[in-house]
């Protein structure tokens, strides 16, 4: 793990203290303002690509149990992964402007707390899993889960950051890179030989997506657009049986990369099982 810092030569003759302390009250707002610049790996998520060049600031507050996940699954549909690898409970529910209607899910940041003693001063990456309710006057919210509100905490005040009521961070998007894991689609249980229905999940990179297509049966015909049901779910209505195995392509939301994930649906798919692509966006 590498850490950048602002490099600053700056010379003032600081003819009367007031200036001096002018001046040292201005320099540490640089320095928070840089910090966001450091890159950071925690559990089995982190990031390589810096997606947003600057800081920017929002409010924070936690929901769930202390040690926990927030909710399950939440509004993105994730259900208990959210609690294990390699999302590992370090996840968040975002206001509007982070959740984009469902399409924000997955969408990855780093994010550090400001202003109270209990703040260690380092950036953890969180992952959107949750949709946040409004919250004030904050054009941008993040409702942690305990688990992630704890980890932005100086050792041993964990407790004491999470009683602190409505936090500042700073944060900026990040990309995703799930190391060693490939995207996973989870069949609805609802899903039938007329209707299919996934829930998509650890696309590294942009983290979320603007499309996803299905391209039935083994001689690989037309690509058939799928709808976002809701959340990290999309879907496809048939007015005929479709014929596995099912081919998928997504493209990202943010950058627009497109990648296929070849027969990842087998013949004999089973609604409520999951299964792994064996491709994933470079990270």
């Amino acid at each position: 793990m590498h850490a950048t810092s602002c490099n600053m030569t700056m010379a003032f003759p600081f003819h009367h203290p007031f200036a001096l302390l002018s001046f040292m009250s201005l320099f540490s707002l640089l320095l928070i303002t840089c910090s966001c610049s450091r890159q950071l790996r925690l559990h089995n998520v982190s990031h390589t690509l810096v997606l947003d060049s600057g800081c920017s600031l929002a409010g924070a507050t936690w929901y769930g149990p202390p040690e926990g996940f927030g909710s399950d699954g939440g509004a993105c549909g994730y259900q208990g992964a959210v609690g294990q690898p390699p999302l590992s409970s370090m996840v968040a529910a975002g206001s509007e402007a982070l959740f984009n209607g469902g399409k924000g899910c997955g969408g990855c940041y780093e994010v550090k707390c400001v202003g109270n003693k209990a703040c260690s001063g380092s950036p953890v990456t969180v992952v959107i899993t949750d949709q946040s309710p409004e919250y004030g006057n904050d054009a941008v919210h993040f409702d942690l889960s305990g688990t992630a509100s704890g980890a932005m905490a100086v050792s041993g005040k964990a407790h004491e950051l999470r009683n602190a009521g409505v936090l500042k961070l700073h944060y900026r998007r990040v990309g995703c890179n799930y190391a060693g894991v490939n995207i996973h689609f989870h069949v609805d249980a609802g899903s039938n030989p007329y209707y299919f229905a996934t829930v998509i999940q650890y696309e590294n990179g942009d983290g979320d997506l603007s499309q996803v297509d299905l391209q039935e049966g083994p001689t690989k015909g037309t690509w058939l657009p799928m709808q976002q049901s809701w959340g990290a779910t999309w879907k496809l209505n048939s007015g005929s049986p479709l014929r596995p195995p099912f081919s998928i392509r997504l493209k990202t939301l943010r950058t627009g990369k497109t990648l296929v994930a070849i027969n990842v649906i087998p013949e004999g798919w089973q609604p409520g099982r999951t299964y792994q692509a064996l491709v994933n966006f470079h990270a």
